[in-house]
C-alpha cells in the first residue's frame, strides 16, 4: 500500500506524546548550532509552527531553551518594560516581581506554567503576613524588631489593590510571552480574584471648596495659587508640581497641561503627561489669573531673598529657594490646612474629584468635563456623573416624599 504523501520537509514532523512535534536546526546566540522543537495537537497546527520557525532561523539567532518565569521577568524589565513605558509604571512592575513572583514562582519553567500554579500561589500571597514572608521585621535592627521576628505577628496581608497589581504584573509579562510565541496562551489572565468593593473617595461640596480658598486667601497662604488649581481646574498632583510659566499664556489666559513632576527610584522626575488627552490647553477663569499673578509676585520675593542660593527652574511651585517640591511635603502642606480651617478631611486627589463632583452638580455636559478634567476614558468621567451627590440624593427623596404624601392626601 502507498505510503501517505508528506508536504515538502514534513519528515521532521513526527507524533509526539498526545499530539505532534517537530525540529528544525537553528543558529544559537552563542553560535553553535542545534535542534529546535514545536509541539502541537494536530499535525497542522506543528505544520504552521515548524514554517513560523523556519522563518525566525533564517532571519537569526534563535534559543532552544525556555527560561524560567524568573529569567523571562528580568529580561522583559529591562527590554521591554524600561524603555517603552513610564518609570512609574517600570517602577511599580519591578517591585511586584522582585518581592512577590520571582520567590514565589520564579523558578517555574515558562512554558509549565499553569493556571492552578498562579492561583494557587497568588492566594497564598493574599493570604500570608508579608512581614514575615519578606522578613521585614527581622531586618530591622535588633533593639527595633517589634512584631514578625519577635513572635507577635502584625498580620500584614496585602491589600486587594496589591493583589490586582501584582496579578496585572504577570499577566502584561505573560502577554508579551504569547507575542514572542513562547507560551500559548496567559494563564495570569484566567486567575480570580475576590471581588473587592471600591471604596468612593472622599471630595467637597462647593461650598466647602469656596470656605477653603476664601480662608486660605485671606490668610495669604503661600500655597493658595496651587490650592485653586487643583479645585478650579482639577489638576493632578504632579501636573501641579511639575507645571512651568512657559506654559501658561498670559495673552490667550490658557494653561497648557504638558508635564509632571514624580518622584520615582528615589529622585524627583519632571516628564511628560502619559497621554495625548492629558496635553490639552484649559481656559484659565478670572479666579486662576488672579492666583497665578498673586504666586508670580510672591515667588519674586522668593527669589529676591534667596540671592544667590536661588536655583532656577521655570517651575510656578517651588520652595523658598526655587527648587521642585516634593510631592510628599505638598501632602503635608494640604493637611495641615485642612485641620485648619476645620474641613472634612480630602486628599489633593480629593480635590481634583471635587471639582469632578461640582462640574455634576452645575449639570455641565459630561463630554465637556470629561475635556476639562483630561479623562483618557470616557468611561472614567461617567463613573463620577452617575454618583450623585448627597445633597442632591436628600433633595430628591424630600421631593418624592412631598410627592406621595401629596398622592395619598387626594
Amino acid at each position: 500500500m502507498p505510503g501517505r504523501t508528506r508536504a515538502n520537509g514534513e519528515g521532521s514532523i513526527f507524533p509526539y506524546r498526545n499530539g505532534y512535534a517537530a525540529y528544525v536546526w537553528v543558529n544559537k546566540p552563542d553560535g553553535r548550532r542545534a535542534r529546535k522543537y514545536v509541539y502541537g495537537q494536530s499535525r497542522e497546527i506543528v505544520h504552521e509552527k515548524w514554517l513560523k520557525l523556519h522563518q525566525q532561523a533564517k532571519a537569526g539567532p534563535v534559543a532552544t531553551r525556555i527560561p524560567t518565569l524568573a529569567q523571562y521577568l528580568a529580561y522583559w524589565l529591562e527590554e521591554i518594560v524600561k524603555p517603552n513605558l513610564a518609570p512609574a509604571t517600570y517602577v511599580s512592575y519591578e517591585g511586584f516581581t522582585r518581592l512577590y513572583i520571582v520567590p514565589g514562582i520564579g523558578a517555574k519553567r515558562l512554558d509549565r506554567l499553569q493556571v492552578k500554579d498562579v492561583q494557587t500561589w497568588i492566594n497564598k500571597v493574599a493570604r500570608a503576613c508579608q512581614c514575615c514572608a519578606q522578613g521585614k521585621d527581622a531586618a530591622r535592627p535588633a533593639a527595633k524588631r517589634r512584631c514578625c521576628a519577635v513572635g507577635n505577628c502584625c498580620q500584614a496581608v496585602p491589600s486587594d489593590s496589591a493583589i490586582r497589581g501584582l496579578r496585572a504584573t504577570l499577566r502584561a509579562a505573560l502577554s508579551q510571552a504569547v507575542a514572542e510565541e513562547l507560551v500559548t496562551k496567559n494563564v495570569a489572565a484566567l486567575v480570580k480574584l475576590r471581588a473587592a468593593r471600591k471604596k468612593p473617595g472622599a471630595a467637597w461640596d462647593s461650598d466647602e471648596a469656596r470656605r477653603f480658598l476664601e480662608s486660605a486667601r485671606a490668610d495669604k497662604d503661600p500655597m493658595y495659587a496651587a490650592w485653586v488649581l487643583l479645585l478650579v481646574l482639577g489638576l493632578r498632583r504632579g501636573e501641579l508640581l511639575g507645571l512651568s510659566w512657559d506654559d501658561i499664556d498670559e495673552t490667550d489666559g490658557e494653561l497648557n497641561v504638558a508635564w509632571q513632576l514624580q518622584r520615582i527610584g528615589g529622585q524627583l522626575v519632571r516628564r511628560e503627561t502619559k497621554t495625548e488627552e492629558s496635553d490639552a490647553p484649559l481656559p484659565l477663569p478670572e479666579i486662576c489669573r488672579t492666583a497665578l499673578a498673586i504666586r508670580r509676585a510672591e515667588q519674586q520675593a522668593e527669589r529676591k531673598a534667596a540671592g544667590e542660593a536661588w536655583q532656577n527652574s521655570s517651575l510656578v511651585f517651588t520652595t523658598r529657594y526655587g527648587t521642585p517640591l516634593e510631592p510628599r511635603n505638598f501632602n503635608r502642606a494640604w493637611e495641615a490646612r485642612v485641620r485648619r480651617y476645620g474641613l472634612r478631611r480630602i486628599t489633593p486627589h480629593g480635590a481634583r474629584r471635587t471639582c469632578a463632583s461640582v462640574l455634576a452638580d452645575l449639570d455641565v455636559h459630561p463630554r465637556v468635563a470629561m475635556q476639562i478634567l483630561r479623562h483618557a476614558d470616557f468611561k472614567v468621567t461617567m463613573e463620577i456623573y452617575t454618583k450623585v451627590s448627597s445633597k442632591q440624593t436628600r433633595e430628591a427623596l424630600k421631593r418624592l416624599g412631598e410627592r406621595m404624601n401629596g398622592a395619598e392626601s387626594a
